[in-house]
């Protein structure tokens, strides 16, 4: 694959610090006041809008010049037509954008409807998600779990580090950053572990993950090999996997999770694809015992995705950070995670999306989730204006942050920020 990622420079100002350079530029779908939603791409401070580029005959290759794939209230049809389209639209964007070419520069009245501020519009959900699974790929996070409610000396259940394990999540409470998550009820059991009772969860947490997305997709009953991943994997985002410990720790015998879940999970609006994202591949962790040959990768598939959590309670005038931690440290890799779940010939359609389970590192302080910080709640957190916690309280705001550093550089995903509040 050639380097599409070296040092180009762009004609609009870009602070070194931005998470959208030209070396990035995600895509995702935005919404201007009174006006349809449409696909854009992230550069700088400003939203590039693709509909408006493309109806101006900018996008003619093979691959996107019969339809304005970009038109669309998501991105389902753009992934859908694969790493070849992805390719041509990513580089055109590129030269539009690039300091030596200066065709949308010096068009004025482009120039005007195509590149929005990003404070000007509305992001909205980067696709319609038909199916979303989630998964439990961390290592360091599904020790500290067996640990606190299993054998702390033997914390990994036997199928651990065989497989990826996951379960099948809801995919009609996905909702975009800056949406507000409702505190969710459902039934919980007293101290004598016995009684059930219904009503707010009073363990409220967040999971730091990444998510990604499904481009074309397969038939039922043909199996995507990890050597194919790449072209089905159109790119990743932020990924908040909220959950009630308390409705959980009832409910999950023997099935797993359900309502503890499936009332909220939030999602970065930028997509990273993963060509943006190709200098930033590196060796996972080792694999002890080696996975059988379906699970087993030809090439690196880790990430090196520096991550950050922050909180900021409603007394609190700036957030505090609470971890941080890496991509890379993660056991089970994410094409490994569509290998497994596609191998009994299980079907995936353009647009559906996958999350990693909670990022935890091996440090106290790299850990993803208030469960493990607050060790099953002995040990809150201490917050600058004197409050305490070991869950979330209605008010709370998460902010999530996760970037790639280049040389000059940083490859970002923007904030995933999401407040709690209690409706009821």
């Amino acid at each position: 694959m050639p380097n599409t990622n070296s040092h180009p420079r762009s004609w609009l100002p870009i602070p070194r610090d931005s998470d959208f350079p030209l070396q990035n530029l995600p895509y995702g779908v935005f919404r201007r006041k009174g006006e349809a939603p449409r696909v854009g791409a992230a550069i700088g401070e400003w939203v590039l809008d693709l509909a408006a580029l493309h109806a101006a005959g900018h996008f003619t290759g093979n691959a996107l010049a019969r339809e304005n794939v970009f038109a669309r209230e998501g991105l389902n049809d753009f992934m859908a037509l694969g790493r070849a389209a992805w390719a041509e639209a990513r580089a055109r964007i590129r030269e539009l954008l690039d300091a030596n070419k200066l065709a949308l520069r010096d068009n004025a009245e482009l120039r005007a409807a195509a590149l929005i501020p990003q404070s000007a519009v509305e992001m909205l959900l980067p696709a319609r998600i038909g199916d979303y699974s989630d998964f439990y790929a961390s290592e360091h996070h599904a020790s500290n779990v067996g640990k606190m409610f299993r054998d702390p000396a033997n914390p990994l259940l036997p199928n651990w580090k065989h497989l990826p394990v996951g379960y099948h999540g809801r995919a009609s409470s996905i909702v975009v950053s800056g949406e507000a998550v409702i505190r969710p009820q459902g039934q919980t059991v007293g101290r004598d572990g016995i009684s059930p009772h219904f009503g707010p969860t009073q363990e409220l947490d967040f999971e730091l993950e990444m998510g990604f997305f499904i481009g074309p997709g397969n038939p039922l009953g043909t199996p995507i090999p990890t050597r194919a991943a790449r072209d089905h994997i159109f790119g990743m985002v932020l990924l908040n996997d909220w959950s009630a410990r308390d409705i959980q720790r009832w409910e999950y015998q023997p099935l797993g999770p359900f309502l503890a879940k499936s009332f909220a999970t939030s999602i970065s609006p930028w997509v990273v694809t993963l060509d943006a994202l190709e200098p930033f591949r590196v060796p996972q962790p080792p694999q002890d015992p080696p996975p059988l040959p379906y699970l087993q990768c030809e090439e690196n598939w880790a990430y090196d995705i520096h991550l950050e959590i922050w909180l900021q309670s409603e007394k609190m005038t700036e957030p505090v950070r609470l971890s941080t931690t890496n991509f890379r440290t993660m056991y089970w890799n994410i094409a490994q995670m569509l290998a497994h779940q596609t191998s009994n010939g299980v079907n995936t359609r353009p647009g559906d999306l996958y999350g990693s389970g909670t990022i935890s590192g091996p440090a106290e302080d790299a850990r993803g989730s208030l469960l493990e910080l607050c060790w099953k709640g002995t040990r809150p957190l201490q917050l600058p204006t004197g409050e305490t916690r070991a869950f979330l309280a209605d008010g709370d705001a998460v902010i999530f942050k996760g970037w790639s550093q280049g040389d000059g550089y940083r490859v970002g995903f923007g904030k995933l920020r999401a407040k709690i509040v209690n409706h009821r």
